[in-house]
């Protein structure tokens, strides 16, 4: 079997592992039909379920309160992850923490940022703290400026009606690019544990001065007449996020 042959069945082997089921996000009954579904492949003494709310943030309060009244595992434990970004501000930030400590335990809640699973965003501690030329030379002495830029060959491709809301700034900047800025900029944590790293991170956040609006400069892409594909379309020709579960 030549490695082309071998790509594809593992290929297949792995589609043939995954399962559709249509719903609403406000349909108790949708969620009990997603109960009845993972039911059909619980058939061992013990069966875990993770929930992957890769939605609109707006919806997570109805759907959490649904996946706690239908949809928590029988036979095993139960984890709701919960992607970025958490609210629109501190307020509805607290509100949310507080909606999700009224349906699960902390251990059972995975807040996380994608963005930081990306395998250049992963080695950027390896490239600073393991190399020997940038570790010693890494500092405010020897740097006099940081850009990071963020760039994507695609449109929001749907998602118009997610950035209608939220915006590209609480999508990606406070989060994301903010992440990054934290790695780049903080110092070598007393080990590579989850709260060693944090607390370094927390320290450059608190020593940044607060942004100002006179400093900012904000724009909205109209579309490129000469350009190919979507650079051809401005944001606002953009569909809407459709709503399916």
């Amino acid at each position: 079997m030549n490695l082309r042959s071998r790509e594809q069945e593992l290929y297949d082997q792995f589609w043939s592992l995954n399962h559709y089921l249509a719903g609403q996000y406000d349909s108790r009954t949708d969620f009990e039909k997603l109960n009845q579904e993972l039911e059909t492949f619980e058939k061992g003494p013990v069966a875990n379920r993770i929930f992957y709310l890769a939605l609109p943030p707006s919806v997570y309060e109805e759907v959490t309160v649904h996946i706690r009244n239908a949809c928590m595992a029988p036979k095993g434990w139960t984890r709701i992850i919960i992607e970025k970004p958490f609210g629109r501000d501190l307020a509805t930030s607290q509100k949310l923490s507080d909606h999700l400590a009224s349906l699960f335990t902390e251990h059972q809640i995975y807040r996380i940022d994608h963005y930081l699973g990306k395998e250049m965003v992963q080695n950027l501690m390896t490239l600073r703290f393991g190399n020997r030329i940038f570790s010693p030379t890494w500092n405010r002495d020897n740097i006099a400026s940081i850009q990071i830029s963020f760039k994507e060959p695609f449109g929001t491709q749907g998602r118009g009606g997610y950035f209608d809301e939220f915006g590209i700034i609480r999508d990606i900047m406070q989060n994301h690019l903010l992440q990054i800025l934290t790695l780049v900029a903080m110092e070598k944590p007393v080990t590579c544990q989850p709260d060693d790293i944090r607390n370094e991170k927390v320290k450059v956040l608190k020593s940044i001065d607060e942004i100002q609006p006179k400093d900012v400069v904000l724009g909205q892409y109209i579309g490129n007449s000469e350009g190919e594909g979507e650079a051809r379309q401005g944001y606002l020709k953009t569909q809407l996020f459709p709503k399916v579960l």
